[in-house]
């Protein structure tokens, strides 16, 4: 169905922005509407159209916890169950946790450990078996089960028992138990699939205003379940129709129970004043937003950004698919707000910041860092600043793999929402809007900071 506001707005926010390529797909009130602009490549330059394949990203994991669940249903796994009833060879640098660790801990982010390990190990199908023996190294953030912090590599955890389960590899799995039941011709894995068909590349917007080609354009397929997938808008429209469904496919086939397929979208952990949301379901982020429960997932690939989301008691879904960064997920971010209020009457309020003093401050300033970047808080004319910097060891590993790192950032501001709290919005630039929140300790001490969705340990009072 044509939408001449959809396409008028996109059109608009995309000429603002300076996006390359953007696919949108809409679903209200039973209809579905697309829109579309751009094109899929700077250097070779096709029209965006209802056939244009993008990456996704992490909504991926979404499709990872969906199979998940069918093995739920027929009995296979149990969600309390520990890893290692799947993965008797499992480890982790802390043991303890290696055993008590269960299959819903993967799915809702409070593992605790190190969630960004970055290693490629290869393209055969060995690669995820090798990529979760690597995780024996990492470190534990958090203790178990105690905060949420975005993990990419519990989801590599969560494909292997898939695909031991399954006797097959995690991709196969995954079209056999979802992509080809429901009818989702036109979701790939592979690029020897997709690079006979009309693909959109990744882009890096840099200070200069130049828009160049992010390469390299493949993920590595141990990160397969965090995020791999790659489709068009239509597909993904397939993918909000099914989860606002009863869990039948298109033909009638029973894929899921519903009891399990709501289950999903309901809340397991609360993480109120995270960039992900109020709580996490069962892979699903969910927040509450103008008396309405909002389901999403987004995800971020080199250049590529995505959202997706749904409104289950309006039976509404978005999504959007862009390939440039950092000014692709702004797109996102403004679409799906002038979507929910133009569509289901939903506004998105953005949170006020209020003014504290540099006194007031102190306390949050310091060098906090994850596995993979460094974030320095600075108190200035009465704000936080935070620059976020990828670590060194990280940048030469990503570099050696062909990857384009991308440049220094500047500083971006934290706006505390309360003199007194811990919680923050970011109050300008690409990132406006976006919420965090800061770790006490229980005689007050600041000793980390919820950023971007992840947990970053306090490790020096002042930035070095």
């Amino acid at each position: 169905m044509q939408d001449r506001d959809l396409e008028g707005k996109l059109a608009e926010l995309a000429t603002e922005l300076e996006v390359p390529g953007v696919s949108v797909g809409v679903l209200a009130d039973g209809e579905e509407r697309y829109a579309y602009h751009g094109v899929t490549s700077v250097e070779n330059p096709l029209p965006v159209d209802e056939n244009t394949i993008f990456q996704f990203g992490s909504t991926g994991k979404t499709f990872t916890a969906t199979a998940m669940l069918r093995l739920v249903d027929q009995g296979k796994v149990s969600l309390y169950a520990p890893v290692r009833t799947y993965l008797p060879d499992f480890k982790l640098k802390d043991s303890g946790v290696a055993e008590k660790v269960t299959v819903l801990h993967l799915f809702n982010h409070t593992a605790g450990w190190q969630g960004d390990l970055m290693d490629n190990t290869g393209d055969g199908d060995d690669s995820l078996e090798r990529y979760v023996a690597l995780m024996s190294g990492i470190e534990q953030v958090s203790p178990l089960g105690t905060t949420v912090s975005y993990n990419n590599a519990s989801l590599s955890v969560a494909g292997l028992i898939i695909s031991r389960i399954c006797g097959t590899t995690y991709e196969q799995a995954i079209r056999d138990l979802l992509l080809t039941p429901l009818g989702m011709e036109h979701s790939f894995f592979f690029p020897t699939e997709i690079m006979t068909r009309r693909f959109a590349v990744g882009h890096t917007r840099h200070d200069d205003g130049r828009v160049t080609v992010a390469r390299p354009w493949a993920l590595p397929r141990g990160n397969a379940p965090a995020g791999g997938i790659s489709s068009d808008s239509r597909d993904l429209i397939k993918w909000a129709r099914f989860h606002l469904g009863d869990g039948t496919t298109p033909a009638g086939q029973r894929l899921l129970s519903k009891e399990l397929l709501d289950r999903m979208k309901d809340p397991t952990v609360e993480m109120k004043g995270s960039a992900l949301g109020d709580y996490v379901g069962i892979s699903w982020l969910l927040r509450d937003v103008d008396g309405v429960r909002i389901v999403g997932h987004g995800g971020t690939t080199n250049g590529q950004y995505s959202d997706f989301l749904m409104v289950p008691e309006r039976g509404f879904a978005f999504s959007s698919m862009t390939n440039c960064g950092p000014n692709g997920s702004e797109l996102n971010d403004q679409l799906s707000k002038w979507a929910l209020e133009h569509y289901v009457g939903v506004v998105e309020r953005e949170p006020e910041p209020v003014l504290v003093g540099d006194d007031a401050l102190a306390r949050f300033v310091g060098r906090y860092e994850t596995i993979a970047a460094v974030c320095d808080i600075t108190a200035e004319a009465g704000r936080l600043l935070a620059r976020v910097e990828i670590k060194p060891e990280t940048r030469k590993m990503l570099q050696e793999s062909g990857e384009d790192v991308p440049e220094e950032q500047p500083p971006f501001v934290l706006g505390l929402l309360s003199a007194d709290g811990e919680e923050y919005v970011v109050a300008e630039g690409p990132a406006k809007g976006m919420k965090g929140y800061f770790v006490r300790e229980a005689d007050g001490t600041v000793s980390g900071v919820h950023i971007g969705g992840r947990l970053a340990t306090r490790v020096a009072a002042v930035p070095s």
